[in-house]
């Protein structure tokens, strides 16, 4: 995403294949689960470039800081300013006040290049909120203006400190070390790898390596095509069998940025690189970057997202407005701006984007009333209509409880035991306490392991349950709430960092889909695991809650923005489909070990059809977790579970 004044054909192409990957797949085309290592092949051409850029200079005797800040700031700034000034005025006609607050701030960050940071804080980079972050993808711009700002001044030290040579038999070493910061980084905190420079900085270092040995070796004509072709096989392996679950960027990116490395080493022009679709595509690459995301965010906002016309026609709108963008913005701007001095340059950006800035955080601290209908806002603070422990009990190490007096019964589970516990509470008698215990994210059956960063508190919680369990009185009854049938199946369609059709949770080995050796071993754990319960104290299982194929409160709100007048509700025959094999498994295990279900279907799905909506209200918080006011329609189910305390 950076310009160098040597301008090289094979990279401008190579820049090609990454902005389509990247695009491609966010707007959900198949074929491409590891289209986000587009990103990555970029990090390598920028690591390149700066290395050139700043070593060129040092040997000509002419490098200037104050010049390489300035062509950077020239570079990027003035599109991504008209992209986020864009989303914030189209943002005032779409978006409720909370969203429009959190637009401000998502603007702020990505104008000062810390949108990495903040949306490390926030959640993942494949969670399903992610198709309502506007500038989402400009993580990866912070991450490498942060490259900018630290690779030149530590390059100088180190090279005034060392020397050159001894500098780049250093390089390597650190690129090796950055590289296991990563792995570790991966294992122990996945979001901040994927989102930060020191998880990162590897990648753009490998580039560096390539400009500094690479003009050592002369390769033959031959070797240097099969280097060539190499580095595309190893990129197009990452972008089609590489997918959102891998443990990113740790050993798997080691694809694309080798792959990146060798085709840049090879220095080779051909089919591949040089026609004029990759060169167009390489010379708007950074616009067709910056435009694509907001206007898939557009598309998931009319929920238009994965419906194949509509994915052409954002395709081709992103294609449009990043011509557009480097015709009319990225190239005048970047005339303009080379025809000042350097410091001219960076006092003209940081005055115009110390304003936008300061804009965008009026935006962020400020309400706008009279902007949208009010029911809207109405509609969109339903999604707070959870219980107000929600996030202390899925957190706490101890279990949350709820009522006064001895306990009557325990619940465990996952966010959804959390999204119904009071209504549980509310079952009970006077005098009568619940207890809690959940984790996001757990599945509560025994042996089961997944990855990611809930993995350690779920086994936590998996350990508890069979090692301390039993040690409490065998009296009191125990509630098991789960959304199981994501565990074994994937998410709902179109629910990003579920995929469908994915396990996420496995015993013996991971599985790519639900296959029958693994929904056999899904079987027996399920069953072991429901009868070691069921021989200490009464079982309770609450069976599979419907699932929306949409956020319940935010669908409200837009329909009301835009005037849409619908029904909101899940089919029953739906329902069945998706959680059949759990039902049957669950009616197995009532049959073997005595335990007893609840449905909550005649509570949730009258007249063949799962509410979504009732008397103008959520039932849900999101898309699959009961509201305060959807799950009191389980209250009196709740109370078919007798006490465990004699009276």
């Amino acid at each position: 995403m950076a310009a160098s004044n040597m301008f090289r054909a094979d990279i401008n192409g190579l820049r090609a294949w990454a902005v389509a990957a990247v695009v491609l797949y966010h707007f959900g085309v198949p074929g491409l689960g590891g289209g986000f290592a587009g990103v990555d092949v970029f990090f390598v051409i920028s690591g390149f470039l700066m290395a050139g850029i700043v070593e060129r200079g040092l040997a000509q005797g002419n490098f200037s800081l104050a010049r390489f800040y300035a062509a950077r700031a020239a570079r990027i700034w003035p599109a991504l300013l008209v992209v986020c000034l864009s989303v914030l005025a189209l943002g005032w006609f779409l978006l409720v006040d909370s969203e429009y607050n959190r637009l401000g701030k998502h603007v702020r960050d990505s104008l000062l290049f810390s949108s990495n940071l903040r949306y490390a804080d926030e959640a993942g980079y494949f969670d399903s909120a992610s198709h309502g972050k506007w500038l989402l993808h400009t993580w990866s711009l912070s991450v490498e203006w942060q490259f900018y700002l630290v690779f030149p001044l530590a390059y100088l030290l180190l090279r005034r400190l060392l020397g050159v040579e001894r500098l780049k038999r250093l390089l390597p070493l650190l690129t090796l070390a950055l590289l296991l910061v990563s792995v570790w980084m991966v294992q122990r905190m996945p979001t901040e790898a994927f989102f930060t420079l020191q998880s990162r900085a590897w990648e753009m270092l490998v580039g560096a390596l390539v400009f500094l040995y690479v003009p050592r070796m002369a390769w033959r004509t031959g070797v240097a095509r099969l280097l060539h072709y190499a580095g595309f096989v190893l990129i197009a392996v990452s972008f089609a069998l590489v997918d959102e679950l891998a443990q990113w960027p740790g050993w798997p990116a080691l694809l694309p940025v080798l792959g990146a490395a060798l085709v840049i080493a090879a220095a080779q022009p051909g089919v591949l690189v040089s026609g004029r679709l990759w060169q167009w595509l390489g010379d708007k690459s950074y616009s067709i970057y910056l435009w694509h995301w907001p206007v898939m965010v557009l598309l998931h906002f009319f929920e238009r997202a994965g419906q194949g016309l509509w994915v052409l026609g954002g395709i081709a709108l992103s294609l449009l407005l990043g011509g557009l963008s480097y015709r009319l913005i990225e190239q005048p701007a970047r005339r303009w701006l080379s025809a000042l001095p350097p410091w001219r340059v960076l006092l003209v950006c940081l005055l115009v984007i110390g304003l936008a800035a300061g804009l965008a955080q009026y935006v962020r601290k400020h309400t706008f009333t009279s902007r949208l209908p009010a029911q809207a806002e109405h509609y969109a603070r339903q999604a707070d209509n959870h219980d107000p422990r929600l996030f202390e009990c899925l957190r706490d190490k101890e279990a949350c409880r709820y009522g006064e007096g001895p306990t009557d019964l325990l619940v465990l589970g996952d966010s959804h035991a959390a999204s119904v516990i009071t209504a549980v509470a509310a079952s009970r008698e006077a005098g009568r306490s619940v207890l809690l215990r959940a984790r996001s994210a757990c599945l509560m059956v025994f042996g089961a392991q997944r990855s990611g960063s809930s993995a350690a508190a779920c086994a936590a919680l998996q350990g508890w349950a069979m090692n301390e369990l039993s040690t409490l009185d065998p009296q009191i009854p125990l509630l098991l709430v789960n959304r199981t049938s994501s565990y074994a199946f994937g998410g709902m369609p179109g629910e990003a960092g579920e995929p469908a059709g994915r396990p996420t949770f496995f015993f013996s080995r991971p599985y790519r889909t639900p296959e029958p050796a693994y929904l056999q071993e899904f079987r027996r754990h399920y069953l072991d695991t429901l009868c070691t319960l069921a021989r200490q104290r009464p079982v309770y299982v609450l069976q599979p809650m419907p699932e929306m194929l949409l956020n319940v409160p935010e669908a409200m709100a837009r329909d009301a923005i835009i005037g849409r007048q619908r029904e909101l509700f899940l089919p029953l025959d739906a329902y069945q489909q998706r959680h059949a094999f759990i039902r049957d498994l669950q009616q197995e295990a009532a049959r073997q070990c005595g335990i007893k279900l609840l449905d909550p279907l005649p509570y949730l799905c009258p007249e063949g059809r799962c509410l979504a909506v009732q008397e103008g209200r959520a039932l849900y918080y999101d898309d699959d977790h009961l509201s305060e006011f959807g799950n009191r329609l389980l209250v009196p189910l709740f109370r078919s579970i007798p006490t465990g305390i004699p009276h």
